[in-house]
């Protein structure tokens, strides 16, 4: 009876090791997915800053589908919401400090906005994985002076946006139309802030 009661220990003592290296394993694989931007909503891993070419997509009035709707929170505590804008034509930019694209391209988007805030364009950052103090920093650092929300507790703006141009990459931008819709997608870093201006003002033209 010792004997059996000897094997059913070290058993016991074989499962427990097993188990605690399986949560071990699995610790290990949420640190390392942790290091990435992982795209849950869309299914896809991207690297630290962004894998994707550079594609620009635009879409004709016509063929541009639901507007997108969304409610989150600045990084100065202020409610953003989708309806703020309507009427508006929105350029959405999808970031986070530790990007080195979006470093790079923080300065055109401020030029762009700058630009663009005189025919009534509104500009708003989604932060995809900071949180309020380090975005307000970036903002300061970087001299960028339209909002942020901050989407890395719920990842409700990006769900606004999954679809077939969803932003899977990071940094993205999209341009709203005046009635919310997605009329243009540029995936990853942009490359001057005159693609971006010449992407709105082809919006801004529909309605003349």
């Amino acid at each position: 009876m010792r004997v059996a009661g000897s094997v059913r220990s070290a058993g016991s003592v074989r499962i427990k090791k097993l188990v605690m290296a399986g949560v071990a394993g699995l610790a290990l694989a949420l640190v390392l997915a942790g290091c990435t931007s992982n795209d849950a909503l869309t299914g896809k891993v991207k690297d630290n800053y962004s894998s994707a070419d550079g594609t620009i997509t635009t879409i004709s009035a016509k063929d541009r589908g639901k507007p997108i709707t969304f409610t989150g929170t600045s990084d100065a505590g202020e409610t953003i919401s989708s309806k703020d804008y309507l009427g508006q034509v929105v350029v959405v930019n999808f970031w986070y400090a530790g990007c080195a694209p979006c470093r790079a391209e923080a300065p055109m988007l401020e030029k762009a906005y700058q630009a663009l805030r005189v025919d009534n364009v509104a500009f708003v950052g989604v932060n995809t994985i900071d949180q309020p103090d380090t975005s307000r920093a970036f903002a300061v650092s970087h001299d960028v002076t339209y909002p942020s929300v901050i989407d890395a507790n719920s990842g409700s703006v990006r769900l606004a946006f999954a679809g077939k141009l969803a932003p899977s990459a990071t940094p993205t931008t999209m341009v709203l139309d005046t009635k919310g819709r997605i009329a243009a997608r540029v995936l990853s870093q942009l490359d001057s802030p005159a693609i971006l201006e010449q992407l709105v003002n082809d919006v801004l033209a529909e309605g003349k």
